[in-house]
C-alpha cells in the first residue's frame, strides 16, 4: 500500500446498541480534517454529538481549530505509538497519516467508534483470538525488530487500536474483555507488577479503578485490566462511548503540557452529572498519584463516559509508580497550586478550592490515602509477587517518596 486514504466514514455504537451506524464522515484538506454529520444520522431520533465540545449535533463542516489537524474525540479512537509501531510493521511501504492509522488498526478500540472506507457496509478488521503466549511472542519480535512468522503475523492487529507506548493486546477471557499489557525489554524495573500493585492499592483506597489482575506467558508478567467501555448483553455487546481529557479540554498532543486539573475540575462542574462527588473523586485520584509517584497523568490518562446527555468520569487506569533519578518531580497534567506543578501534598492542598473542597477535608483525604498505602503496601507487593529488592527500590523512594511528603503533617 503506498496511497494515503483522502476519507472515512465514522460508524458509532448508540448508546445501549449493539450494532454500528454510519455517523458522518472526514475528509482530508490538506493537513487538515474536516468532519461532516450525515443527515440521515442528524434525523434520527437516537443520534447523539460526538463531542459535546468540538462536534456538536447540526448541520455543516466542522473544522479542527487550534493547533488540532482532527478533532480530539476522533483522535481519541486512533493508535497511538504502539499501534503505529505495529500498522509499521504490517505496511513497510505507508508513509502513514491519521485517517491511515484509524482505517488500518483495529476496530475493537477504545470507545464506540469506529473507521471505514465505506458508508454501506460495516466489515470489522479483526484478527483471530490468539494464544497470550502468541501474542506476547509476537509483541517481542516486534520489539526486537525480528521478523514476526506467519502464524503471529496478525496476532496483535487487535491491540493496534488503543492507546499507549507498551506493547499491549486486547483479548476476550472468561466472558470478559481485558487489556493486556506486557513487560517490555527496555524495562528496568518490573513496571507491570509496579502497575498492578498502584492499582490495586487505589482500589483499596476507595478509588474509582478498573479491575486487574496478574497472569504470566512465557514465563513473562501480564497485567490484565477488565475493559470498562465494553457491557455484555443476552442481544450482544455494548460499546460504551467515552473521551479523553485531552477532547474533553479540545486540545491535541502537541498541546498536553498546558492540560490542568484545574480546567478539567471546571469541566466537571460546567458539564458532568453528580459534579461534587466527581470533584472529589477526581482529587483523590491526583492526590493517590503523587502519593505513589505515577507522574504519567497526562490528559489522555484521564477519561468520561458520553452518552449524549451528561458526562461521568470512567474509572481510573494506568495508574502506576514511575521511577525518578532525582528527588523533585512533576506531574504530566498541571495542578496549577502555589508550587506550581510541584509533585507535594502542600501544592495539591493549596488548589483543594477547585475541587469544592474545605483545606480541612483535605486534609483528612490525604491522611486517609497515607494510611491505606502504609497498612496495605506488604500484602499488596505479596500478592504479585514483588521481590524484597524491588520493594525497596519503590517504597520510601516513589511510593510516599521524600519529596511528596515534605513538611507533612502540615502546621495547622
Amino acid at each position: 500500500m503506498t496511497s494515503n486514504a483522502t476519507d472515512a466514514f465514522v460508524w458509532v455504537w448508540l448508546p445501549g446498541k449493539t450494532a454500528p451506524i454510519v455517523a458522518g464522515r472526514i475528509e482530508k484538506h490538506g493537513t487538515l480534517h474536516h468532519f461532516t454529520y450525515g443527515r440521515s444520522y442528524r434525523e434520527r431520533e437516537d443520534a447523539i454529538a460526538l463531542s459535546p465540545f468540538e462536534l456538536p449535533l447540526q448541520a455543516g463542516t466542522f473544522e479542527p481549530v487550534g493547533m488540532n489537524t482532527i478533532h480530539s474525540c476522533l483522535r481519541d479512537a486512533a493508535p497511538d505509538a504502539w499501534g503505529r509501531r505495529v500498522i509499521g510493521y504490517r505496511h513497510p511501504d505507508l508513509a502513514a497519516d491519521e485517517l491511515d492509522y484509524l482505517l488500518l488498526s483495529g476496530s475493537d478500540r477504545i470507545g464506540a467508534l469506529d473507521f471505514q472506507a465505506s458508508a454501506a457496509e460495516y466489515v470489522p478488521r479483526e484478527a483471530n483470538h490468539s494464544k497470550l503466549d502468541d501474542l506476547l511472542q509476537a509483541a517481542q519480535l516486534l520489539e526486537a525488530q525480528q521478523r514476526l512468522p506467519p502464524e503471529l503475523e496478525h496476532a496483535l492487529i487487535r491491540g493496534t487500536s488503543i492507546g499507549g507506548a507498551r506493547p499491549k493486546a486486547l483479548i476476550d477471557q472468561g466472558g470478559k474483555h481485558f487489556i493486556a499489557k506486557f513487560a517490555s525489554s527496555t524495562d528496568v524495573y518490573p513496571i507491570v507488577k509496579a502497575e498492578y500493585i498502584a492499582m490495586r492499592l487505589a482500589a483499596l483506597a476507595g478509588l474509582s479503578v478498573a479491575p486487574v489482575s496478574l497472569t504470566s506467558a512465557l514465563g513473562k508478567d501480564v497485567l490484565l485490566i477488565e475493559r470498562f467501555d465494553r457491557a455484555d448483553t443476552a442481544a450482544g455487546t455494548i460499546r460504551r462511548f467515552m473521551l479523553s481529557g485531552l477532547s474533553l479540554l479540545e486540545l491535541n498532543e502537541m498541546e498536553a503540557r498546558y492540560a490542568s486539573y484545574g480546567e478539567l475540575a471546571d469541566r466537571v462542574r460546567q458539564r458532568f452529572a453528580d459534579p461534587k462527588p466527581t470533584l472529589e473523586e477526581l482529587y483523590r485520584r491526583l492526590i493517590f498519584n503523587v502519593l505513589v509517584g505515577n507522574t504519567d497523568d497526562h490528559a489522555r490518562n484521564h477519561s468520561a463516559f458520553w452518552d449524549g446527555r451528561q458526562l461521568s468520569l470512567t474509572p481510573a487506569y494506568d495508574i502506576c509508580p514511575q521511577l525518578r533519578t532525582g528527588q523533585e518531580a512533576t506531574q504530566a497534567m498541571n495542578i496549577g497550586g502555589t508550587a506550581g506543578n510541584a509533585s507535594t501534598l502542600a501544592n495539591v492542598l493549596s488548589v483543594c478550592d477547585k475541587f469544592q473542597l474545605r483545606e480541612a477535608d483535605a486534609r483528612t483525604i490525604i491522611t486517609q490515602l497515607i494510611t491505606v498505602l502504609e497498612d496495605q503496601w506488604q500484602a499488596v507487593c505479596d500478592e504479585a509477587g514483588l521481590a524484597q529488592t524491588e520493594r525497596t527500590r519503590l517504597w520510601g523512594r516513589v511510593v510516599l517518596n521524600p519529596y511528596c511528603l515534605q513538611g507533612w503533617p502540615f502546621a495547622t
